[in-house]
């Protein structure tokens, strides 16, 4: 019998995933299908669809659902999401008792638009970068910002 593949952990192995910091996160639609609206060339925002909509309303809400947590910056395009989340200190000063982490956040956010919507639209994965310092904050904040107009020239870009 053959053996099935082994998924490689992609996270950064023996980082605590639920403590203080700035985090890039980036979820793909599957298949890289173009659910989340649409851009128009040089655009500097994207038109959402009806799906778009329903995630940039979850996105919101992160920060509802977590008082820990806020969002920084988004964008969404329309096959996949950039953000920026922040965890941060809680008012006692540490972190909270049970405090999410990043994956737990953002399996429960897709987990939340599949409800909506009544069917998964995410890939399985999402990527996460750890942001370091303050360079690397600007450089990435830019990144999203600037990400419609950059549109055809974008890794995820299916001409259509």
């Amino acid at each position: 019998m053959k053996e099935l593949p082994v998924r490689r952990n992609i996270r950064l192995k023996e980082y605590d995933y639920s403590q203080t910091g700035y985090y890039f996160i980036t979820i793909c639609i599957k298949g890289r299908h173009m659910l989340l609206g649409s851009i128009d060339v040089g655009a500097r925002i994207a038109r959402p669809s009806e799906i778009g909509r329903k995630v940039e309303i979850a996105m919101q809400k992160i920060s509802e659902k977590y008082e820990n947590i806020m969002l920084d910056k988004y964008v969404i395009m329309p096959n996949h999401i950039h953000m920026i989340l922040v965890l941060q200190q809680t008012d006692s000063g540490g972190r909270a008792m049970r405090a999410p982490t990043i994956s737990t956040v953002v399996n429960q956010f897709k987990g939340y638009i599949t409800k909506q919507t009544g069917f998964s639209i995410w890939q399985k994965l999402f990527h996460d970068h750890i942001i370091r310092n303050e360079e690397e904050y600007r450089r990435i904040w830019q990144y999203i910002d600037e990400n419609p107009t950059k549109w055809q020239d974008d890794f995820y870009f299916i001409k259509g």
